[in-house]
């Protein structure tokens, strides 16, 4: 049986995750929509739409996800009311219900199998994981020095170079403590560099992974950039053209020497263990150190901020979270997959009552 596991691209913003999007939206079996905004913010605001099981509260969700412009649902490309009638009709989690719209926009293309995109995923790995127990993560790391570089000359970005430094550090962190204790065969890792240089080589590994098989065309995300990367987003205006190496190392031009110098200092130990050559610069001085660990405290912070509301949110949860869709969805809340229903069905045998609100789900 082919996987229908969810399937989410993370790293840090400016890694080549849109890259990547492009390349599994490629597969023939695997659809990967363009960035929407919908699905952490639906997670932190479960408590105002109550009680999953009843139909009205799901009604109300739909019209929120579909309604609001901030969740970008009308990049999807789907219909509204036929979305808002699959939610009121489908499982009663909040999972099911994002689960569904993305399994509409794969529909949409004739595919069996979704996946999802932002870089900031990592910090929510947990989460997605509540909503998605089956789910499988797919990391891309590529040289800090370059996305520092390019994140420098992104119009959305806001941060400074010590933040951007801070979070490229978070995303490798993540992958070094966080991802050795997620569920067995659900992280995969891969660097850009190696994508860019023998593309074919990592996409057979990466769909190995997956349960997939290798389509070539996946070497090619320019053929469906038109389809998954909006025309406004000027930045990504590389994802229509060949794949290629030309941007690895461009930090050398881009940079100014104290930011080489403070990407060197702070990263110098995680770029060495990622095979990345150092250019022996300068220490940072300690001005910008001082800022860099001011920088990183306020994060922690936030995070740690943001975990403690979460779990005192789940003390007050109605109903599970997690999805009911996919077949190990339905296995790990001891309900019948698709198999065990053509099997149950012959012996009469389906169960009465559904099991306990979380049994072997992932929190």
């Amino acid at each position: 049986m082919q996987s229908d596991r969810p399937v989410f691209v993370i790293g840090c913003p400016r890694s080549g995750t849109t890259m990547l999007q492009l390349m599994l939206h490629a597969h023939p079996r695997i659809a990967v929509p363009p960035e929407t905004r919908f699905m952490i913010s639906a997670y932190q605001r479960r408590l105002h739409f109550g009680d999953f099981t009843a139909p009205v509260c799901r009604r109300e969700f739909a019209e929120w996800l579909v309604g609001r412009r901030q969740s970008r649902f009308h990049v999807l490309g789907l219909d509204a009311a036929e979305v808002t009638r699959e939610i009121v009709d489908g499982p009663g989690t909040l999972g099911s219900a994002l689960g569904i719209v993305l399994r509409a926009y794969a529909a949409r293309f004739g595919k069996p199998r979704w996946g999802d995109k932002r870089p900031s995923y990592f910090q929510n790995v947990d989460v997605l994981l509540r909503l998605f127990p089956d789910a499988q993560f797919v990391h891309l790391i590529r040289d800090g020095r370059d996305c520092v570089a390019s994140l420098k000359e992104m119009p959305w970005h806001t941060g400074t170079v010590h933040s951007s430094v801070s979070v490229w550090a978070e995303a490798v962190d993540f992958s070094r403590s966080r991802a050795p204790r997620l569920p067995a065969g659900s992280y995969h890792e891969l660097r850009y560099e190696d994508l860019t240089r023998d593309p074919e080589t990592q996409l057979r590994g990466l769909c190995a992974f997956l349960g997939e098989d290798f389509d070539p065309v996946m070497c090619e995300p320019k053929r469906v950039a038109g389809i998954a990367v909006p025309g406004h987003k000027t930045w990504h205006a590389r994802t229509h053209g060949e794949v290629t190496t030309a941007r690895s190392g461009s930090w050398r031009d881009r940079l100014e020497p104290w930011e080489v110098s403070l990407c060197e200092s702070v990263l110098g130990d995680r770029l060495e263990g990622l095979g990345y050559e150092l250019s022996g610069a300068a220490k940072a001085s300690r001005t910008q150190l001082l800022a860099y660990e001011r920088t990183t405290t306020m994060r922690r912070l936030a995070r740690t901020k943001r975990a403690a509301l979460d779990r005192l949110v789940r003390l007050r949860e109605p109903n599970p979270v997690a999805a009911r869709l996919t077949s190990a969805q339905l296995r790990l809340a001891g309900l019948p997959g698709p198999e065990d229903e053509r099997v149950l069905a012959g012996r009469g045998a389906f169960p009465s009552s559904p099991p306990s609100p979380e049994d072997g789900l992932t929190g």
